[in-house]
């Protein structure tokens, strides 16, 4: 069941080659979205090299942050904006729930996808950029780096907030139902105060002095992630009845960007 869940993980969550799942039931969904935090690591480490790379080697902070997001893309294939796109394309296109969905199934991206996708981008970009400026003036690099890994981590964890007990399917087929449900509370609890933790304690280890980023960082990035999580789902089990896999990738790229712009507020 383990090699399955990690397969499953892997496969849905990044462009890593690997053998697809043998059997895929509700407790190894459930255990996938429970190890998309470890599995982020796979996109995390080298988006956090790349920005600290580009950093030190004096390209300016924005271009940095734009390296950074063409990593991830080059890493995730886009899966996740083109869920962004699809689900803001199915918010916009009607309040009867069947054609919202049919919408977010043709595969096209209309208007309100466009705009989504390019305002996350930006937002992302934005608060990249910040960190990177602000980490070029008091020399903390390393921190900058740090905090755009841990934002990856944190965006995947949401995941199992997405999925967790109570949370149901917009429709019987899809990545939705496989994984809707599947977490339970507690674990899904446990496993963001576990990434809160290791994510201050990553901050604390990049920047002892607490110069540009306190560890107490972490925890707060995370909550206002999570904040954003709970209004997608809100909202998208309002419109569609529940989750489907483009709302997941819409719910991954929002947690980004709001990690991101949370911890350039708090930098500095």
């Amino acid at each position: 069941m383990t090699m399955d869940a990690w397969r499953l993980s892997v496969g849905t969550l990044t462009t890593v080659p690997i053998g697809a799942p043998i059997a895929v039931g509700s407790r190894v969904a459930a255990s996938a979205m429970v190890l998309a935090p470890v599995t982020a690591l796979l996109l995390a480490v080298p988006a956090g090299m790349v920005f600290w790379i580009a950093l030190v080697s004096g390209t300016g902070s924005l271009v940095a942050a734009v390296l950074v997001v063409v990593t991830l893309r080059l890493g995730d294939r886009a899966f996740h904006l083109d869920g962004l796109a699809d689900t803001a394309d199915g918010l916009a296109a009607s309040y009867d729930r069947e054609r919202s969905l049919a919408v977010m199934r043709t595969g096209d991206t209309g208007p309100a996808g466009v705009v989504a996708v390019v305002m996350v981008l930006m937002a992302q970009i934005a608060g990249a950029a910040h960190l990177g400026t602000v980490g070029l003036a008091g020399g903390t690099e390393v921190a900058a780096g740090a905090g755009v890994a841990g934002s990856v981590v944190v965006s995947r964890a949401m995941l199992t907030l997405g999925c967790v007990r109570g949370v149901p399917a917009a429709r019987p087929d899809g990545l939705g139902a496989v994984v809707a449900g599947t977490v339970g509370r507690l674990r899904a609890a446990g496993l963001l105060l576990l990434v809160s933790v290791i994510f201050g304690g990553v901050l604390l280890a990049a920047d002892p002095s607490a110069e540009m980023i306190s560890s107490w960082s972490a925890p707060v990035a995370l909550g206002v992630a999570g904040a954003a999580t709970a209004l997608v789902l809100r909202r998208c089990i309002q419109r569609f009845g529940g989750i489907s896999g483009d709302v997941l990738g819409a719910i991954v790229e929002m947690a980004l960007a709001a990690s991101l712009l949370t911890l350039a507020a708090l930098a500095g």
